[in-house]
């Protein structure tokens, strides 16, 4: 079992992001997306490139074990949105999406304090959303083959 203590968060820009994080984000999120889930999606979808991505590393080794993206709230009526939040299959039960969704929140609350938050969250993972305050607010739609729902954190 790996120690929670071992495991690092860092944010950066996708500018930032060295060839190595890149390809560790994309194969991560492809071995869970697209294999695990058996869901053939558009992953690589141009908007890494606008988001800051948050990244949780082993320290001793430097694997990356879990990630997610956040596009930053902008106009005064524009909501910030948490997506692809992944995490290593060997690092689950640890309590690692937690970290995750909160560093998400936080930093996304840091930016515009006021602001909405948003997630389309697979359906099976109402729960694990709701715990941090989401609300569904749409009813639940096939997306790329996989149940899901929109969800809104408000202030």
């Amino acid at each position: 079992m790996h120690d929670m203590t071992d495991i690092s968060g860092v944010w950066r820009p996708f500018e930032q992001l060295s060839s190595r994080e890149v390809h560790d984000l994309l194969k991560l999120r492809q071995d869970i997306f697209v294999v695990e889930q058996d869901c053939a999606y558009p992953d690589i979808d141009g908007l890494d490139l606008e988001a800051l991505h948050y990244f949780l590393k082993e320290n001793a080794t430097n694997r990356l074990v879990g990630a997610l993206r956040l596009f930053e709230a902008g106009a005064a009526d524009e909501a910030a949105r948490l997506g692809r939040v992944v995490i290593d299959p060997d690092y689950r039960g640890r309590k690692l999406g937690h970290k995750l969704m909160q560093a998400g929140i936080e930093r996304a609350r840091s930016l515009r304090p006021e602001c909405q938050i948003f997630v389309t969250a697979q359906a099976h993972l109402l729960r694990f959303y709701a715990d941090f305050g989401f609300v569904a607010i749409s009813e639940i739609y096939p997306q790329d083959g996989i149940p899901h729902l929109d969800m809104r954190k408000s202030v």
